[in-house]
């Protein structure tokens, strides 16, 4: 009887998970289906993974809050006189997608410069740390307390120090050991302003009113108004102790300078004000100044609570917007059904496509599920080149040596729906050059797969890719 009366609640309760999938409002057929089978087939862990992870929920009050900010930030936004109205038509599609997405308009007038992918990167954001005469903003996912996050920590504390205003920001969850480092605390102790993003709070009743797994995966520097800096890199060494059996971790990070650099400022004081609970806002009165024979620059800025559309939605354009050569670097590819074809649909039309993802994940089942859409890449005629020198962690993506776009942002469900994450896109051949040149450092380090080696992969690694490629939609 009881047994019974189990079963009869347990079909209830998915039944009427299940109508509420049906019904939620913006979700792709091929996500609805693949939930409502785990839900029905997988008893009661199906039900508990839906409640957990299936939706975005995120706390009413902050996301009235968060909302307060953005209306603050754009009532206070002032078009800039370098704004592109008349972009160049092999970016226009591009520049409206991301205008579309994130608010921001493309500006002229913008230098960036690629550091090394070496340690000694870190030594000229420090330089530019310790040039800072009015603030320093520093935003990271992962903040460790090894050499260079020291160097970092230590540099801003010689800011705060000398009367330069520094505020704080890291992921309560990336950066959890830093937050107890003596590092953080002496930061605290020399006047900076410091605090947590998302904090992770109570897990179980947490849980209930906001999604746990919530990240702010950016990375921004931005220094008195003019200098910015960004990319895939943590704030962390290369050796990247936290995962050091798949090191050496392989970034890429830009020095910025020009207009947009407000942009960043309005990215970076939006999660200030909305964690901090401190109106900046008119901080973004200040523009800088344009430089001659700069690039035209635009910030793509997206998370889970102002959904307009995502990253997803910008790089599928991109990929549609090119015509002879497309080169992409990503470590994790998870994607939706959208960029996928539009990766392949390029190859198949004459594009030069060559896609570039490290040979050995730090997640293994982010590694199978990407490898369940190798064959299809492949057989489109995409150039797959597999990363053999460490975990390439850089987000790069270069279109017919002219434009290009990187940042945050992985190739996968988690950077388009849950992550706060911040992209850049550029318009200008000097740049482009650069992270070509880069990319092809990278394919010298790769070795190629084949469609012929991927069908000589054994029965159950294809059954597992496969299971799992049709998961995506829910991972």
């Amino acid at each position: 009887m009881w047994t019974q009366m189990f079963v009869f609640i347990h079909y209830a309760i998915a039944l009427a998970v299940s109508v509420r999938v049906l019904l939620r409002p913006r979700l792709e057929p091929t996500v609805r289906l693949s939930w409502i089978l785990v839900i029905e087939l997988v008893p009661l862990i199906g039900i508990i993974a839906y409640v957990l992870f299936g939706e975005i929920r995120t706390r009413g009050a902050e996301v009235e809050h968060m909302a307060n900010v953005r209306s603050r930030l754009s009532g206070l936004w002032r078009p800039s006189p370098e704004l592109v109205r008349n972009p160049p038509d092999f970016a226009a599609p591009l520049i409206a997608a991301n205008r579309a997405t994130t608010g921001f308009g493309a500006v002229a007038g913008n230098r960036a410069s690629l550091l090394s992918e070496e340690d000694s990167a870190i030594d000229d954001l420090v330089a530019a740390i310790d040039s800072a005469q009015d603030h320093v903003h520093l935003l990271f996912y992962i903040w460790l307390d090894d050499v260079s996050g020291r160097a970092v920590a230590q540099a801003a504390i010689r800011a705060a120090q000398r009367g330069v205003t520094v505020r704080a920001v890291i992921d309560a969850f990336g950066s959890r050991a830093f937050s107890y480092s003596e590092s953080w605390r002496e930061l605290r102790e020399a006047g900076a302003e410091c605090v947590e993003a998302l904090p992770l709070g109570l897990p179980i009743i947490g849980g209930l009113f906001r999604r746990m797994d919530l990240r702010n995966h950016r990375k921004i520097v931005v220094i008195d108004h003019v200098l910015g800096f960004t990319g895939s890199r943590n704030c962390a060494d290369k050796a990247f102790a936290v995962k050091p059996r798949y090191a050496p971790w392989v970034d890429v990070l830009l020095r910025i300078e020009g207009p947009v650099v407000r942009q960043m400022q309005a990215v970076f004081l939006q999660d200030w004000m909305s964690y901090a609970r401190e109106d900046l806002g008119d901080m973004l009165q200040t523009v800088p100044s344009v430089l001659p024979q700069g690039d035209i620059a635009q910030v793509v800025a997206t998370g889970p609570d102002d959904r307009q559309g995502t990253l997803s939605d910008c790089m599928a354009t991109m990929f549609h917007a090119a015509r002879e050569k497309l080169v992409i670097t990503t470590p994790y590819y998870v994607p939706d059904s959208s960029l996928d074809t539009a990766i392949r649909t390029a190859a198949r039309r004459g594009v030069d496509v060559t896609m570039i993802l490290p040979a050995r994940n730090d997640s293994l089942v982010v590694q199978a599920t990407s490898e369940g859409f190798y064959y299809g890449l492949v057989s489109a005629g995409v150039k797959l080149m597999l990363f053999q020198d460490g975990l390439l962690h850089a987000k790069i993506i270069t279109a017919d040596g002219r434009m290009s776009m990187l940042g945050s942002a992985n190739m996968d469900r988690r950077s388009f729906e849950l992550n706060y994450e911040m992209n850049m896109l550029f318009v200008g051949e000097d740049l482009t050059a650069e992270l070509d040149a880069r990319q092809e450092s990278y394919i010298a380090r790769s070795e190629s797969i084949t469609i012929g080696e991927i069908r000589a992969w054994s029965l159950w690694r294809r059954l597992r890719n496969n299971l799992l490629a049709l998961a995506a939609p829910i991972l």
